[in-house]
């Protein structure tokens, strides 16, 4: 039976039935720090529709405070015969953190080095492509968390570019034809799309250094609903695993229920 995982980020909320780690149906929805727990659960049952029942359990990590308050008191009130398990301080993920203050490390990145640790093995660096952040999460060979990076989110780039730039504009997120664009539109799509490909293979490589491994010993996940924009765009990468994030949660739930 299949439980509802869900990764709550800045920009989006990505939902999924998962199941012995494989996921079946999915919805990505808005982040809106507005809706209510009443709202969530009108929602949720929405998408779910006749698959409610087979609900098992319900995962949720959450880098937005205010929206994991609303899904507290959602699971409390709508889903109180479901088990559910809420990534925070305490809960049992079985990945040591090396990081200066624990705390203050996201749940949604802990995650992704549980799952990442445990489906290709460490050495790997996560790579999570939100709209409004880029993670780099590091895992070492014994499986530690031992930490990362954070650069400007490709979605948040784009936006400051057109909100900035008086003759510039928001324009769809796809790759250009070539890298030295013929036009505007292509110009900004060039500078996002190479850039940040760019950025990825030049961070990956200073962390790849920094830790004394071999390029070729270190597993480089791509994660995140922006991660195929990038992907064939680097030559860093070893897999991609859009439902890593879900994968994590599904490994929790079964280490903490």
């Amino acid at each position: 039976m299949p439980l509802l995982a869900a990764d709550i980020g800045n920009s989006h909320t990505v939902l999924g039935l998962v199941e012995d780690g494989e996921v079946g149906a999915d919805w990505r929805v808005a982040t809106d720090d507005r809706r209510t727990s009443d709202e969530w659960a009108v929602l949720l049952n929405g998408l779910l529709g006749d698959l409610r029942p087979t609900v098992t359990g319900v995962a949720v990590c959450s880098t937005v405070p205010s929206v994991l308050h609303e899904w507290r008191e959602m699971l409390a009130r709508h889903f109180a015969d479901v088990p559910h398990v809420v990534v925070e301080p305490g809960v049992r993920t079985g990945v040591p953190v090396l990081m200066d203050n624990p705390r203050e490390v996201g749940s949604d990145r802990i995650i992704n080095a549980l799952a990442a640790a445990t489906k290709y093995g460490g050495p790997a660096i996560v790579v999570d492509f939100g709209g409004t952040a880029t993670t780099f999460d590091v895992v070492s060979t014994q499986g530690q968390y031992v930490g990362g990076a954070i650069a400007p989110g490709i979605e948040i780039s784009l936006e400051a570019l057109g909100a900035r730039g008086a003759q510039l504009r928001k324009v769809e997120l796809l790759r250009p034809r070539s890298v030295i664009a013929k036009n505007t539109v292509e110009a900004l799509q060039s500078g996002m799309v190479f850039g940040v490909a760019s950025q990825v293979e030049g961070i990956v490589a200073r962390m790849t250094a920094e830790l004394g491994v071999e390029a070729h010993e270190m597993n480089v996940i791509a994660t995140g609903y922006l991660a195929p924009l990038v992907f064939d765009e680097c030559r860093c990468f070893t897999a991609s695993d859009p439902w890593l994030t879900l994968r994590g949660l599904e490994l929790v739930f079964t280490r903490n229920s």
